[in-house]
């Protein structure tokens, strides 16, 4: 069940880094190499820091597929994705829901515990960004006053306190994805940063 998580959530920041591309104007080529670094920098990252190797990029071509699916849906439909305001930050928050969900779990099974767990989690979920917006010349999200490191940190220790309750994966998964999209969203909504107060 998670590969099927890990792959819906690829196509999130995959489809996340394409747009972020488009905006930036860059070709078809840049596009798409920004839409796999998105959809696959934290979960690379994690494999290496965790001793996976090599990562499942070079393993699975789904992850390289779904990036070039990614591609043409941000490039070939412009009118689609401008009814939507800030739709890079929208499949950003659901991107990050899913994979703090997988890095949390991973290193669970890996026998981490629960503050390495988490920081896994932080970071499979925030890296590709912070690829996605050094390649686009922007300071990335986690650096800012965004509630984005933040909302994944939350989700993880969510994710950890249902399972430390006995909830399956099959409940805590969503729960979680929902619950740190939420946070990212609304913060976005508001305009609630960490200087807010």
């Amino acid at each position: 069940m998670l590969y099927y998580w890990d792959i819906i959530g690829t196509f999130f920041f995959c489809v996340s880094g394409a747009l972020a591309g488009r905006q930036k104007g860059m070709d078809f080529w840049g596009v798409f190499v920004l839409a796999l670094v998105t959809g696959t920098g934290g979960g690379t990252l994690r494999s290496v820091m965790m001793g996976t190797v090599p990562p499942p990029i070079f393993i699975d071509p789904a992850y390289v597929i779904l990036a070039a699916i990614a591609t043409p849906c941000a490039t070939l439909f412009p009118v689609f994705w401008e009814k939507f305001n800030r739709e890079v930050s929208v499949m950003d928050a659901f991107g990050l829901g899913i994979f703090v969900c997988i890095g949390t779990d991973v290193a669970v099974q890996h026998g981490l515990s629960w503050w390495a767990a988490a920081g896994m989690g932080v970071i499979t979920a925030t890296f590709g960004g912070v690829i996605r917006d050094v390649l686009r010349t922007e300071v990335p999200l986690i650096f800012r006053k965004e509630i984005y490191a933040t909302a994944a940190l939350a989700g993880a220790l969510l994710m950890l306190g249902l399972e430390h309750w006995g909830v399956g994966k099959a409940v805590s998964i969503p729960i979680t994805v929902i619950f740190t999209a939420g946070v990212r969203l609304l913060a976005i909504r508001y305009a609630i940063n960490q200087s807010s107060g």
